[in-house]
Parts: C-alpha cells; structure tokens; sequence
C-alpha cells in the first residue's frame, strides 16, 4: 500500500519474492512521487495490520494494481487478511472481483 502525490492511497499487488518499483508504480497510478504507506498509519487506512494486509475488504476501495506475472498463474496466493492465512484465486477473478489493472509493478 502506497500513497502518491496527486491520486492518495493506491494498492499494489506484487510477488512476494520481488520488490516495487516505485519509479513504474508512480507512473502507472498517475502520480510524480509515491511512498509506501508507513506502517504506523496501515492498520487506519486499509483495516489490516502488517503482514496481513489483503487487496481485498478494505476499509476503502483504492485503485488497485496486480503485476502482469499473476497471468502466468491458473491460481495466485494472496493474503485472506491475517497474519498466515492465505487465499487462493484465479487472477481474472481477483481483477474482476476488486476491479484491479494489469501492469509491470517490479524492479
């Protein structure tokens, strides 16, 4: 979870083995600059505390973006909202379902 400059609070879904690449996430989201969301604040905004932090059932719908990799996948793994769990989907389903955007989110 990140906050831009322009756009406000702005998901991104990634593999868990990579890392964002602020520089194509600021671009995709439509902002300048974008940080990620201090810890301190993730629990207020989103409803999850870190670790546990879901694209799904947050407090708020955000602009959401899932790295293009997920379509090499019948089934990604994304978190169910606590620290552990895990839910298994389809990545067309977890597009359509939060209304997400493909895109290249990773260094």
């Amino acid at each position: 979870v990140a906050k831009g400059d322009r756009t406000g609070v702005t998901v991104f879904v990634i593999p868990v083995s990579e890392e964002l690449d602020l520089k194509k996430a600021a671009s995709v989201s439509k902002n300048k600059k974008i940080e990620m969301l201090h810890v301190k604040e993730l629990l207020g905004v989103t409803g999850y505390i870190r670790g546990g932090c879901s694209p799904i059932g947050m407090k708020k719908k955000f602009n959401t973006f899932i790295d293009e990799t997920c379509m090499l996948f019948d089934n990604i793994s994304i978190s169910a909202g606590a620290r552990g769990c895990q839910v298994l989907i389809a990545p067309n389903d977890l597009i359509r379902y939060i209304g997400a955007e493909l895109r290249d989110l990773t260094v």
